[in-house]
């Protein structure tokens, strides 16, 4: 009989032979997979993914009021979770906006607890691929205006930096923050752009780097060309565009001809879900 959480492989691209990361995957998560996870690595500069799940009307977040979170958006569904720990598994570092973060007081950034029928595969899977034992967390933040007892926030095993304006450093240095947590000032103004946000993810010691929203957020990095693959969820459902709902990109709007194209990766099944991954396609990829 077979596993109905088992993700089932519909199509995917020719196999290249690229630098990347996921290899060599533990047999229980590859078979609930339905094959190897390994992303390419940029060589000069970390490589940006994105994970995001959809409704099939393209709204990922269902606005002030409603229940926070993708929980909603995909009907909780246990397969996405999975491979949402994959991907967390992988990366050196998550970043996430403040609002993200704000919903909720009980989200645990760890791989382990997203999946916790597979934490002791993901867990050995981090640590034959060298990593540090937990991804650093970046939590971005323009006003600096954040509440603490988080666990994300609070959880000593996860390093957090929060990336700030100048005004909202001064904001956050006066809460009474965990010694696991530091603060990065960037640019001048009232807000974080994308470019400020690129410049200092590139400082950071890490590979992979990887934006779990909101879909702001993710605006700034589509804005500045920074997103290398999205990991995109669509969930059997249609909610409808009400007041406050966002759709997966917000707050920037490119100008005909200068959309960001990707090229599909792959495409999984679990039930009613679709697993889709593209990747931007740059120049050499023509």
């Amino acid at each position: 009989m077979s596993d109905p959480d088992r993700l089932e492989p519909l199509w995917k691209e020719r196999p290249r032979a690229v630098r990347g990361r996921g290899l060599p995957m533990p047999r229980e998560l590859r078979d609930r997979y339905g094959g190897s996870l390994t992303i390419p690595l940029a060589a000069d500069r970390p490589t940006v993914i994105a994970n995001f799940v959809s409704t099939v009307d393209g709204v990922v977040a269902l606005g002030p009021g409603e229940p926070p979170g993708g929980g909603p958006i995909s009907g909780f569904f246990e397969p996405d979770r999975f491979v949402m720990a994959l991907l967390r598994a992988l990366a050196d570092v998550f970043v996430v906006g403040s609002g993200t973060i704000a919903g909720t007081s009980s989200h645990d950034w760890t791989a382990e607890r997203m999946a916790p029928a597979h934490a002791v595969e993901l867990t050995r899977w981090r640590r034959q691929l060298g990593l540090r034992p937990r991804p650093t967390a970046v939590i971005v933040t323009g006003s600096g205006e954040v509440r603490l007892g988080k666990r994300g926030i609070d959880d000593p095993v996860v390093p957090v930096i929060f990336a700030t304006t100048p005004d909202g450093a001064q904001r956050l240095r006066r809460l009474d923050l965990p010694s696991h947590v530091s603060i990065e000032a960037l640019g001048s103004g009232e807000r974080l752009s994308g470019q400020d946000l690129m410049a200092f993810l590139r400082t950071i010691d890490a590979s992979l780097i990887l934006c779990e929203g909101g879909p702001h957020l993710l605006g700034d990095l589509i804005d500045v060309d920074g997103l290398d693959e999205l990991f995109l969820t669509v969930a059997p459902q249609i909610v409808g565009r009400g007041e406050g709902r966002l759709g997966l990109v917000e707050g920037v709007g490119l100008a005909p001809g200068a959309g960001r194209w990707l090229d599909l990766v792959s495409v999984r099944r679990s039930g009613g879900h679709l697993f889709l991954r593209y990747r931007r396609r740059r120049g050499d990829d023509a």
